[in-house]
């Protein structure tokens, strides 16, 4: 099964994440800590990932985008 889009809630220090395939199949929901967030990413193929528009949305962008490069 392989995830299509995720949605990604910020939060300061536990982070929600929710993964879906094209047929909106939940694959996970689940809470992940900041120290987990990147390196559960790292496992995953590179797809569309929606998060909230806050202030550390931008970094998070930015180090999705990198692993994505580096990794896809």
């Amino acid at each position: 099964m392989q995830v299509s889009t995720i949605g990604l809630d910020l939060a300061k220090n536990v982070f929600q994440v929710h993964g879906i395939t094209e047929d909106e199949e939940v694959v996970f929901n689940r809470p992940l800590r900041r120290a987990q967030l990147l390196p559960f990413f790292s496992k995953i193929e590179p797809c569309l990932i929606g998060m909230e528009a806050c202030s550390s949305a931008h970094h998070w962008a930015r180090e999705l985008t990198m692993l994505a490069m580096m990794f896809g």
